[in-house]
């Protein structure tokens, strides 16, 4: 969890999503959770400076409901933990590819929990396969 003092508000057209799906059953259980009118109701959403963006690197159904909720940035905090950035490079990648650059852009792109499978892990284990192999592990 983030260090409080590193959590500030970002609007959520500035955070750059690392996926291209949102799973609607994940989705609903947020939105039972959340309460739409108090933004502290939301946990943080870790995020990296990657190339001058601001990736988020988890989070993305959090930042979704609160989109959905009609508030216009999020609590936010720069993500401590080492990461594949190669991996997220990839992924911001195929997000531009795909016409994804903030969080309402995920708006038409909801999928049951056996196509988010399919359509995202599944696709994200491939690449990390082929990165594994392309470093010789």
């Amino acid at each position: 969890m983030a260090n409080q003092s590193e959590v500030r508000l970002i609007r959520l057209c500035d955070l750059q999503p690392s996926q291209l799906y949102i799973s609607r059953e994940k989705l609903a259980r947020v939105q039972a959770e959340l309460n739409p009118h108090c933004l502290q109701s939301i946990d943080s959403i870790p995020y990296k400076d990657l190339d001058g963006l601001l990736v988020m690197t988890d989070g993305h159904t959090r930042a979704f409901a609160a989109y959905l909720a009609g508030f216009d940035a999020i609590p936010a905090y720069p993500d401590p933990d080492e990461l594949d950035w190669e991996a997220y490079r990839i992924c911001v990648g195929w997000c531009h590819a795909e016409g994804v650059y903030s969080i309402a852009d995920l708006a038409g792109r909801l999928l049951d929990a056996e196509d988010y499978e399919r359509l995202w892990h599944d696709r994200c284990r491939i690449m990390q396969a082929g990165l594994n192999k392309n470093r010789g592990r």
